[in-house]
C-alpha cells in the first residue's frame, strides 16, 4: 500500500494549529504550520515553519525553511512578547487580539509545483508563481514571477526555467489539477519526454 493517502501524513513532533490539508500531503519531523492552507501533493521536510500562507498544489518545501514569518511592532516603544502575549506575564489580562489578526491577515501565497529550498526564508505578504524555485538559504523580499529561479540576500532573480512560451503552455496545460489516476497513467511521460514532446502529446487531451 503506498504510505501516503487522502490524509495529512504527519512526521513525529509537528505542531499544526488552524491549518486544513488536501489530499496526499505531508509534514517532515518537526513542522510548525499555523494559520495556512497546503494544497494536494505539497510537503515539508524537516522542521518547516509555516505561518499564514496558501501553498498550492505540489509544492516541495525544503527542511529548515520559513515562509510567512511574522513580525514584531517595531514601532512602538517595545516589540517583547509582553505586548501582545500579555497573559502571559500578568493576570487578568487578554492578550493583544488585534495584532494577531493583523499578523493572519498579511498573507503569503505559493503557486503550484514550487520548489522552497532548505534553510529559505520567505517574507509575509508575498507571491511565489507556479514553477519557481527559491534556491537554498535565501531571503525573499519580493514576489517571485512563475518558472523563475531566484537565490541570494535578498533573493534576486537567477534565470527562468523555461522560455516564456513553455512556461505559458505549462500554466494552461494546469497539470497540477489533474485528477491522481490521470497522474499515475502520465507518470512514464513525465519521467522521460522533453517539455516540449510532453506538451505536445498532453495539450489537445
Amino acid at each position: 500500500m503506498p504510505r501516503l493517502s487522502e490524509e495529512v501524513f504527519l512526521h513525529p513532533d509537528c505542531d499544526v494549529s488552524n491549518t486544513t490539508f488536501g489530499r496526499y500531503t505531508e509534514l517532515g519531523r518537526g513542522t510548525r504550520i499555523l494559520n495556512s492552507e497546503m494544497g494536494d501533493y505539497s510537503y515539508t521536510d524537516r522542521y518547516a515553519d509555516i505561518a499564514n500562507t496558501t501553498v498550492g498544489k505540489f509544492s516541495n518545501i525544503a527542511a529548515f525553511s520559513r515562509i510567512g514569518p511574522t513580525d514584531h511592532p517595531m514601532d512602538l516603544a517595545s516589540m517583547h512578547h509582553m505586548l501582545y502575549r500579555t497573559n502571559d506575564y500578568w493576570d487578568g489580562v487578554e492578550r493583544w487580539e488585534e495584532f494577531f489578526e493583523k499578523r493572519a491577515s498579511r498573507r503569503t501565497m505559493i503557486g503550484h509545483d514550487t520548489w522552497i529550498g532548505a534553510q529559505a526564508i520567505i517574507k509575509p505578504e508575498l507571491n511565489i508563481g507556479h514553477g519557481s524555485v527559491i534556491a537554498a538559504g535565501s531571503v525573499v523580499t519580493k514576489d517571485v514571477a512563475p518558472f523563475m529561479i531566484v537565490a541570494g540576500v535578498p533573493a534576486v532573480p537567477i534565470r527562468m526555467r523555461f522560455n516564456d512560451g513553455i512556461a505559458d503552455r505549462l500554466t494552461a496545460l494546469a497539470w497540477w489539477d489533474w485528477s491522481h489516476e490521470a497522474l499515475h497513467k502520465a507518470l512514464p511521460d513525465f519521467r522521460s519526454l522533453p517539455i516540449e514532446a510532453f506538451l505536445e502529446k498532453y495539450e489537445d487531451q
